[in-house]
């Protein structure tokens, strides 16, 4: 065979091979036998290996997995990958239409539509093709930067390496999923961008399970998990054997579409499978109705499904609605109910925090709840104890609402084991044998010596969370302290590769790479600065509170009492503790440690609007329907208002919504100004 004669066999197996790639992995239709399927591939192969200059990257011989990496690179996504709002109940979701129907200004006769769209439970990724071939495969990462995971993604089958041109609507789609629209514009443009789901299938995910059972290996708990570290495993000839699979949510790319219904169109006729079971719904009731279809179904799903996601079909209208925060005003993931399960509590430990603090935690027999093997259980502290009278060796019922920390519902008492005793706060603390304390007017409980390993070793781990420093867990941080070669979280930016190289799990190229991050974090925002000290009481907003007014870390550290008091937002027991840490000598040094280590803090540049809500204090109550309850919080804040979170003689107005609580009724009694809604964002203007 001459090299024109197998150039255009290669480019005909390709042709061949993908149509049959489409009609499985798209249209669920296997129009060749596997092994026949295979044989073409293996004719393909030789041929390219006779011929290499003859491979391109869109070949589906270039899906093995090749080379491994010795790092991740990062890629910079063109629009930011958000997140979306959750919503558990049937009255969430009404008030998040109302919110939509109001904010989108449509006539009451041409109200906004809604495409309904299963929330797999997978890894989100960005493919980017440039002139039809794909070019790179991004990890959603902090949604504006994520990681090159391209090798790794072209090993899935069911993402196309090449797009299929469009040249008309394809009819069998509209015919099998009812889809209405059509494609105003053919071909393949220059650029074009997927988002989608990596996720591991149902029977791939419980047939590798069977064969590290038969291997004696460990199995897998969490699919989720498992697909997302599958991704990021630097060979990708792991990836490869994994038995993935992708699904498209979401296309940037101009074919004229219109809606979101029409992209599940465009999506199935370049060559992907769109999430299935997505329907377009007018109305709140009908869109409950798939909901509650889903739900039932998902056992029989071959993927796994933690709710459905709801979206304004109309992109003018999505686009219109805008974002706020992370998080698309035109989007929200409506979770499925908390799902429960029965256990039994082995034991009840205590942990301690940078503050000190003991934390309960019931260590339960691993049970299966939503996806995942839980093993403890939240207790909060020793009053949800006495309130839930858990003791160990009870029989309790498990709760888990998303992805929240599993907590324990009630104690079923009928099951209760003869013998057992009321569980009581310990009186040492179980890191370091000092006594512990319960302070006036707290819950928690203290341990009384402040050089406690475990708090040292928490709060240098706050501490590199604030600095954003991801590759410092717990063990790393703990070796260092036990070695001596740290002592608080100033000597972090110290550190040189041969300190950590010693350390186990970090080989030469990880002992270079935290340090290389360590040096790069040195410049930090007030605000982050001043959460990595760890200063009791004082959380996230705080620390924005302090660095919008007071805008340097040396006139924080100066200020008075009454200063501190006079901070938005800020009382007199966390301005107590602000004071406080910075009259002790230690926490001075400790600042001056930083600052001669390298570190610069950032001078807060802040300004805002002054309106008729600025200085005042507010307390809402109720449903907004154009505003969530954080969106109205910070709305209030950003133009110097306060937000209180009961009723006072010090509140100056309480913003009533739909349903409002008692908070209402204690406004009347109290004679303060209540506002409607409208009236709210009067003042806000």
């Amino acid at each position: 065979m001459t090299k024109s004669e197998a150039k255009e066999r290669i480019e005909k197996l390709k042709e061949v091979i993908a149509e049959h790639r489409y009609n499985y992995h798209v249209l669920d239709k296997a129009t060749i036998s596997d092994a026949a399927l295979d044989s073409l591939k293996h004719e393909l192969y030789k041929l390219e290996q006779e011929y290499p200059d003859l491979i391109t990257s869109d070949s589906p011989t270039q899906r093995m997995g090749g080379k491994p990496l010795p790092k991740f690179e990062k890629i910079t996504h063109t629009r930011p990958m958000l997140s979306m709002e959750d919503v558990f109940t049937r009255e969430e979701f009404e008030a998040w239409v109302a919110r939509i129907r109001k904010l989108s200004t449509y006539p009451p006769t041409h109200l906004p539509t809604y495409f309904c769209m299963p929330k797999l439970d997978g890894l989100a990724v960005s493919l980017v093709y440039k002139n039809g071939l794909l070019e790179t495969a991004a990890t959603r990462g902090d949604g504006k930067i994520g990681e090159d995971v391209t090798q790794n993604v072209k090993t899935v089958e069911s993402v196309p390496l090449r797009l299929r041109p469009i040249t008309t609507p394809n009819p069998s789609f509209h015919l099998r999923q009812g889809f209405g629209g059509q494609v105003k514009r053919t071909g393949v443009p220059e650029y074009v961008e997927v988002r989608g789901e990596v996720y591991f299938p149902v029977k791939a995910f419980e047939q590798m399970n069977k064969e590290l059972e038969r291997e004696g290996k460990p199995t897998f708990a969490n699919p989720r998990n498992t697909a997302a570290g599958s991704v990021r495993q630097l060979d990708s000839s792991i990836t490869a054997s994994r038995g993935l699979a992708f699904v498209a949510w979401d296309l940037d790319a101009d074919f004229g579409q219109e809606t979101m219904e029409e992209e599940w169109v465009i999506l199935e006729s370049l060559g992907f499978r769109p999430a299935p079971g997505s329907k377009r719904f007018d109305s709140a009731t009908a869109i409950e109705e798939h909901w509650k279809w889903l739900q039932e179904k998902r056992e029989k799903l071959g993927y796994w499904v933690d709710g459905m996601v709801v979206r304004v079909n109309e992109n003018s209208v999505y686009e219109k609605l805008g974002v706020v925060g992370k998080t698309p005003r035109g989007l929200v993931a409506w979770k499925f109910p908390a799902e429960e399960a029965t256990t039994k509590v082995k034991e009840i430990q205590w942990t301690v925090g940078r503050t000190g603090a003991l934390t309960p935690v019931a260590v339960v027999e691993p049970t299966w709840i939503g996806g995942t093997t839980v093993q403890h259980a939240s207790l909060h502290n020793i009053d949800e104890i006495e309130r839930l009278d858990v003791r160990e060796g009870d029989t309790v019922i498990l709760y888990k609402a998303g992805d929240i920390i599993p907590k324990i519902k009630e104690v079923i008492g009928k099951l209760r084991p003869s013998g057992t005793h009321k569980t009581k706060p310990p009186a040492e603390c179980p890191v370091c044998g000092s006594k512990v304390e319960r302070r006036e007017d707290e819950v928690a409980i203290y341990c009384t010596n402040s050089r406690c390993f475990i708090q040292d070793r928490e709060a240098i781990l706050h501490a590199a969370r604030a600095f954003e420093i991801d590759g410092l867990g717990p063990q790393t941080i703990a070796s260092l302290l036990e070695n001596g070669m740290i002592s608080s979280p100033a000597d972090l930016f110290l550190l040189k590769p041969d300190d950590v190289l010693g350390l186990e799990g970090f080989a030469e190229i990880s002992a270079n790479k935290i340090v290389e991050q360590i040096q790069t974090r040195k410049t930090i925002s007030l605000p982050n600065f001043i959460l990595a000290l760890g200063i009791r009481n004082v959380g996230e907003q705080t620390t924005i509170d302090l660095a919008n007014h007071f805008g340097t870390l040396e006139k924080v550290m100066r200020a008075t009492l009454a200063e501190l008091m006079g901070v938005e937002g800020i009382g007199e027991v966390v301005a107590k503790s602000v004071r406080g840490y910075f009259d002790q000598e230690h926490n001075q040094k400790l600042v001056q440690h930083f600052l001669h280590n390298g570190v610069h803090v950032l001078v807060q540049q802040y300004r805002r609007n002054e309106t008729k809500a600025t200085g005042k204090t507010f307390v809402i109550t109720g449903t907004l329907e154009s505003l969530g309850r954080d969106e109205a919080k910070e709305a209030i804040r950003r133009v110097g208002g306060k937000v209180a979170g009961s009723v006072s003689k010090k509140t100056d107005f309480v913003v009533v919504g739909e349903n409002p609580g008692s908070k209402f009724e204690d406004a009347k009694k109290l004679g303060i100004p209540t506002l409607s809604e409208k009236e709210f964002l009067a003042k806000l203007s």
